[in-house]
């Protein structure tokens, strides 16, 4: 260390000192100036992504919200949906049912009506039968009576009590 102090020179120091802040210069605006800048810009793009990642995570958030409520939106439509579907079913069903009691009623009206027409012609041709039998009858009766005067208007008078006028 002796020796340094011994060969310290003025003149050079002060042309080192010269050169040193020339170079500190000339690495500030070449340099540095550069550096500083692409760190400065390197800066300015990090927190220009961090801004539009958190846009993008809140706006993935919101269609993440949308779509919920899309979903619970169409669940709740498929609902009423399906509850309009089962109203038809049901009403479909109530209606064929009253149109096939409907249908039920006339086909029994009509049964009855034709049993009642089919009893009418029964009892009036067993009404034929009995008074072509009552005539036959007679008939033969009068046959075998007309020879007696008195027996005659004991038969008509006998006949007629029994017989009954409808």
């Amino acid at each position: 260390m002796e020796k340094l102090i011994n060969d310290f020179s003025f003149g050079l120091f002060f042309w080192q000192m010269i050169l040193f802040v020339l170079l500190l210069l000339l690495l500030k605006k070449f340099a540095w100036g550069p550096i500083l800048s692409a760190l400065n810009d390197r800066e300015e793009g990090i927190k220009n992504a961090l801004d539009s990642a958190e846009k993008a995570k809140l706006e993935m958030q919101n269609l993440q919200a949308d779509n919920q409520k899309l979903l619970q939106e169409a669940r709740t439509e498929r609902e009423a949906m399906i509850k309009e579907a089962r109203e038809i079913k049901e009403k479909m069903i109530s209606d064929a049912k009253e149109e096939a009691k409907t249908e039920a009623d006339k086909m029994i009206t009509n049964a009855q009506a034709a049993i009642e027409s089919e009893k009418k012609s029964a009892i009036a041709e067993i009404k034929n039968q009995v008074a072509s039998l009552s005539i036959d009858i007679a008939e033969k009766v009068v046959k075998s009576e007309l020879a007696d005067k008195d027996k005659q208007l004991k038969l008509v008078e006998s006949m007629l009590n029994d017989a009954t006028l409808n």
